[in-house]
C-alpha cells in the first residue's frame, strides 16, 4: 500500500482540524477508497498512487486557501475539492484586499491615503508613514508585512519601536524586561492578532519568524529578507533613527511610521523622523507619504478630539 505524508507547516492544527476534527471528517468522506490518519501536524494518507496524487494536489490547495483567508468550512473543503480548476492555486485582487485576517475578516485600505501607502511600498524599499493618530499607518504595515510574509516575499517580520518613558518610569512597573516593554509593544501585538491566528502566531514568534523588540535590540544587526517596520518613530533621537536605518539589509522592505505631532522626546531633542524626513526626502527609492485628518478610522470622536487640540495648539 502506497503511503503520502503531508506537513501543516505554519498551520495550527487545531484550526484547520476543526471542533473534534470536523474538518477533517469532511476532508475523508471524499476519499473513501483511501485511509487517512491526523496526528498533530501530520497527515497520513494510505491507499492507490492514483488517487493519492489528486488528493494530495486537492489537500495542499485547501492549506493554500486557509493561509491565505485563515478559516475553512464545510462549503470551502467542497468547492476545492470537487473542482478542476487551478483557482485556489492563483492569488486573487478582490478590490485590493491585503489579507484575509481572523475569521475571513477582509483588511485592505480604507481611504485613498492608505491605498496611496500600499502603492508606496510596492514600489519603494523604504517608506515613511506620517500622520496623526487612527490614520491606519501602523495598521496597513502590518498588513504589507503579513502579507508579503505569506507569499514568501520575505522569510521574517520585524516590528519596533523606541521604548520612550512617556510620563511613567519603566523602573517602577513590576516584572521582567519582557514584561516591562509588552505595553509599549501592544498595538503591534493587537494588529497581527487581527491577522494572524492566534497559534500560528505564537509559531511564528517562538521561531522568530515575527519578532517584535524595543528599538535599542537592534543595534548590530544586519536585517536581510525581512519586512521591518519602526513605529511611533517620531521618538527616536538622531543617532537611534541613523542606526534603525542602516540596519537594511538585502531583499528587505522598511517601513517608518509617526506623528510629528506627538513627540514625548525631552525638550530640545531633535525627533529622528522629523529630521529623516528632511534629510531623505530627494532619494530616489525612499518614498514619503502624509496622512491626515481624512484617514481616520478609529471612532469619528476621533477626529473632532484632534481637531480641538489643534486649535489649542494653533494658539500657543
Amino acid at each position: 500500500m502506497n503511503e503520502r505524508i503531508i506537513e501543516l507547516n505554519d498551520i495550527a492544527p487545531k484550526d484547520f482540524w476543526g471542533a473534534q476534527d470536523a474538518h477533517l471528517e469532511t476532508i475523508k468522506k471524499y476519499y473513501p477508497k483511501l485511509k487517512i490518519v491526523a496526528r498533530g501536524t501530520t497527515l497520513k494518507a494510505f491507499g492507490e498512487k492514483e488517487v493519492l496524487d489528486e488528493f494530495e494536489t486537492r489537500f495542499k490547495r485547501l492549506m493554500l486557501h486557509f493561509t491565505r483567508y485563515n478559516r475553512i468550512d464545510d462549503n470551502v473543503i467542497e468547492r476545492v475539492i470537487q473542482s478542476n480548476s487551478q483557482d485556489e492555486e492563483r492569488m486573487p485582487d478582490h478590490d485590493k484586499i491585503l489579507v484575509h485576517g481572523i475569521g475571513g475578516k477582509i483588511i485592505k485600505a480604507m481611504t485613498p491615503n492608505q491605498q496611496l501607502l500600499v502603492d508606496m511600498l510596492h514600489k519603494n524599499d523604504m517608506v515613511f508613514a506620517v500622520g496623526p493618530a487612527g490614520t491606519g499607518k501602523t495598521y496597513t504595515g502590518v498588513a504589507m508585512a503579513v502579507k508579503a510574509l505569506k507569499e514568501k516575499q520575505v522569510r521574517r517580520i520585524i516590528l519596533t519601536r523606541p521604548a520612550v518613558e512617556a510620563g511613567e518610569n519603566l523602573g517602577f512597573l513590576p516584572g521582567d524586561m519582557k514584561e516591562k516593554l509588552d505595553p509599549y509593544m501592544q498595538p503591534l501585538y493587537d494588529a497581527l492578532r487581527d491577522m494572524i491566528p492566534p497559534q500560528s502566531l505564537e509559531d511564528y514568534i517562538q521561531k522568530g519568524i515575527i519578532q517584535i523588540a524595543p528599538l535599542a535590540f537592534m543595534r548590530g544587526r544586519t536585517l536581510d529578507n525581512a519586512f521591518v517596520i519602526l513605529d511611533e518613530a517620531q521618538n527616536t533621537t538622531h543617532s537611534q533613527m541613523k542606526m534603525f536605518l542602516t540596519r537594511m539589509g538585502k531583499n528587505a522592505k522598511f517601513m517608518i511610521t509617526g506623528d510629528p505631532g506627538q513627540v514625548d522626546l525631552p525638550r530640545r531633542t531633535l525627533s529622528g523622523l522629523k529630521e529623516a524626513i528632511l534629510v531623505l526626502k530627494d532619494i530616489e527609492g525612499i518614498g514619503i507619504i502624509y496622512l491626515d485628518d481624512k484617514d481616520i478610522v478609529r471612532h469619528r470622536l476621533v477626529k473632532k478630539v484632534i481637531e480641538a487640540y489643534k486649535k489649542i495648539e494653533n494658539q500657543d
